[in-house]
Formats: structure tokens, C-alpha cells, sequence
């Protein structure tokens, strides 16, 4: 027994595996890596290690694991460096978010972009330091945590 397909069922067959190619092709691409350059405060240390290594577990328990769906670019301080030159490379590579430690590295990373998200920690006046506009609405690519808060020792006297 012969069965014929006519024109109509062949251009049925090949429009819906047309339709379908992209949903297909789709399923099978790779995770898009993310790149977090981070500007350690610290040198390559025992302790700069401990706090990468912290960093690293607070990120993998929201799901972001180091070679599967992100890669991370530490940058650590050690001695008399070029602020400016390091900045620049960073904002060079196009990471999708930066992390800095410091108040001169934001500074330094502030200068290089005004679009790549900086994230910074332990920066003890963004406001005055110009980073932000404020901190419930920062404004800018340019956001992150206090070292401390003024507004909590308003009350304290000597």
C-alpha cells in the first residue's frame, strides 16, 4: 500500500516544523554566562579570601554558581595602584555588574561609567560623596549598603 502526501500536508508538516525550529533551538542554547567584576578592598589574603569566598556563598544561595551561570573578576588592592587604570580596565570588559569595596573605587568607577551598575559596600557617605542622590531612590547606575548610618547616632550625646 502506497501513501501519497499532498501539497497541502507537506506544507502543513513543514510550516509546523518551521513554527517549532525556533521554540526548539531555543531549549538547547547554554545559559548566558554573567559577568560580575568585583574590586576587593583588600589584598589577596587569608582574610580578602574569606570575605571572596562569603561573597561567593551569599550568591550561590540565590542560584548564581561560579561557572554555570556567572563569572566573577576579582580585582584585589595591593600596595600604591593606578585607581584610575584599574577602573578603566574593569569598565573596559563590559562586566554586567561591578561590586567595589571602597569609596575611592567607586569614585574611580564613577568616572569610567555611567551605565554598567555599580554595587558598592562599605562606602560610609554615598550621599555626600556624590555617588547617590539618596539612599531610598539612589538614581544612577550607582546603588549598594552603608558601613553605617548617621541618622542612628542623631540622638546620642557625649
Amino acid at each position: 500500500m502506497t501513501v501519497t502526501i499532498g501539497r497541502r500536508e507537506r506544507l502543513a508538516a513543514l510550516g509546523g516544523a518551521a513554527a517549532a525550529w525556533p521554540l526548539a533551538a531555543r531549549a538547547q542554547q547554554p545559559v548566558r554566562m554573567r559577568e560580575i567584576a568585583i574590586w576587593m578592598g583588600r589584598p589577596n589574603d587569608a582574610e580578602g579570601r574569606r570575605h571572596a569566598a562569603a561573597f561567593r556563598e551569599a550568591l550561590q544561595s540565590f542560584g548564581w554558581i561560579v561557572g554555570r551561570n556567572i563569572r566573577t573578576d576579582y580585582r584585589w588592592v595591593t600596595g600604591d595602584i593606578d585607581r584610575g587604570r584599574m577602573a578603566k580596565e574593569i569598565v573596559e570588559q563590559q562586566p554586567d555588574v561591578i561590586v567595589v569595596e571602597t569609596t575611592v573605587g567607586v569614585e574611580a568607577l564613577a568616572r569610567e561609567s555611567r551605565t554598567i551598575p555599580i554595587v558598592f559596600v562599605n562606602v560610609s557617605d554615598p550621599i555626600g560623596s556624590g555617588f547617590v542622590t539618596n539612599l531610598a531612590h539612589p538614581g544612577g547606575n550607582i546603588t549598594g549598603f552603608m558601613s553605617n548610618e548617621p541618622t542612628l547616632g542623631s540622638g546620642l550625646t557625649a
